[in-house]
């Protein structure tokens, strides 16, 4: 799994002879980037240290735990959610956003002063493409801030909001994917958008639903039967997740 390479320790992968700019790859061709970390056996934390196991959940299951409520995004600001904060190490000169881009590096980039990248590799899970450039990655909310406030049970305090914008705890919250795949999502659901990759699509729905459960975090009807759909055809897929504090 690209996205825990790096908190285990296992040197990067290299990839030579890369074009300028991002380029699409057959998924065969560079392993799946955040492959199985919502649907395997345990759930991995920083430094490669195993979190609370939990028992895997059948993905029709792990849906059938989400509760249907209806949305609502009345007040939602942005800014509810601060982000990016100094991340897991505030001594390293790094943002979140920058420790997530580094630990889902294939290739590892140069680090200078000011957490400045350079060079380096990343293959997006969500359309399957090689970014040879930081500058052209965002780092994604899996569910998109919005979403969470629309699925927010009971009101979260500011405190609980930025620690979710910022969570790396879970290697799922947050993913390193291209701009361009990451700007046509938006703040869309599984009803809304799915990853071009075909062959993500099952651990797409993994990720969202153990996200929403580790968060604590309804669906709405539309969005439920969206994931009913994929997992028609993800028989083999289970979900692990463990509750946010």
């Amino acid at each position: 799994m690209i996205k825990n390479l790096m908190r285990h320790g296992l040197p990067a992968l290299a990839l030579t002879a890369l074009p300028l700019l991002a380029t699409a790859v057959p998924a065969t061709a560079a392993a799946t980037a955040k492959e199985g970390s919502a649907a395997t056996e345990t759930a991995v934390g920083p430094a490669g240290a195993a979190a609370a196991m939990r028992a895997p959940v059948p993905l029709f299951e792990a849906i059938d735990r989400l509760p249907v409520v209806e949305e609502h995004r009345a007040g939602y600001k942005r800014d509810l959610y601060k982000h990016w904060n100094k991340g897991l190490n505030s001594g390293d000169g790094c943002d979140t956003r920058k420790e997530v881009i580094l630990t889902e590096a294939v290739g590892a980039p140069q680090v200078a002063a000011g957490c400045k990248l350079t060079g380096g590799s990343w293959r997006s899970a969500y359309d399957g493409v090689v970014v040879i450039d930081a500058a052209r990655l965002d780092v994604d909310h899996f569910v998109p801030l919005a979403e969470v406030y629309d699925s927010e049970r009971t009101p979260w305090s500011a405190t609980r909001r930025e620690a979710y914008a910022n969570d790396q705890v879970s290697p799922d919250t947050l993913i390193a994917v291209s701009a361009a795949s990451n700007r046509s999502k938006a703040d869309k659901d599984p009803a809304e958008w799915l990853p071009s990759d075909g062959s993500y699509h099952c651990t797409y729905a993994a990720t969202w639903v153990g996200t929403k459960l580790r968060w604590d975090l309804a669906i709405d009807d539309a969005e439920r039967q969206a994931l009913l759909g994929l997992a028609e055809d993800c028989g083999a897929t289970t979900v692990v997740y463990e509750p946010a504090p």
